[in-house]
């Protein structure tokens, strides 16, 4: 029996829910999840200081108003609430959706499902070929990247992300197992 967050073996033959997403004759070779623990990228905490710094100035900002009478203090509810959101983001949203994420390996494909709050799941496929840009960062919480995405930033830019196994226990087994997969070697 394995605990949550555990890497599962698969069985050979296909689960009940993998049937009709699986091509004939593709098996599963590894499932897992990201680390389950909190973390926040260095990245993320100039983000949450300066919400902290809006909500701050728009508590100020209400008080001063509340001071001179009238209901025009609520105004600065929406840009207190708008600087919580940014900070809560910033600070919890990775966690969050590593939380909300999947992983599977097949002998042919990587899969990443997501399944977050206001948002649709998803299952997005990735063929493992001979040409995948297969790149491995080690550790104890390994990420595996194997494909790239044009994606569309906040400010409307596009760039290319990495898509990967992130945050992942197993990382020697995965690759080695993703390599096997690139090469198009069968599973024993």
């Amino acid at each position: 029996m394995t605990s949550e967050g555990e890497n599962i073996q698969a069985a050979i033959e296909t689960p009940p829910a993998w049937q009709g997403i699986l091509d004939p004759g593709e098996k599963i070779v590894w499932q897992g999840q990201p680390d389950q623990g909190f973390d926040v990228a260095a990245k993320e905490i100039p983000k949450a200081m300066f919400a902290l710094f809006f909500s701050g100035f728009a508590i100020f900002w209400m008080s001063q108003a509340a001071a001179h009478g009238g209901p025009f203090w609520m105004f600065g509810l929406i840009h207190f609430s708008v600087g919580l959101g940014i900070f809560w983001k910033a600070i919890f949203g990775a966690t969050q959706r590593r939380r909300r994420t999947w992983y599977t390996l097949t002998d042919r494909r990587a899969f990443v499902a997501t399944d977050m709050p206001f948002k649709n799941r998803a299952l997005k496929s990735y063929p493992i070929t001979p040409d995948s840009p297969i790149s491995y960062r080690a550790g104890p919480l390994a990420t595996i990247h194997f494909a790239r995405e044009r994606r569309t930033g906040d400010k409307g830019r596009s760039f290319i992300a990495n898509i990967g196994f992130e945050r992942i226990a197993e990382g020697e087994k995965v690759i080695a197992l993703l390599r096997k997969a690139q090469r198009g070697e069968e599973d024993t």
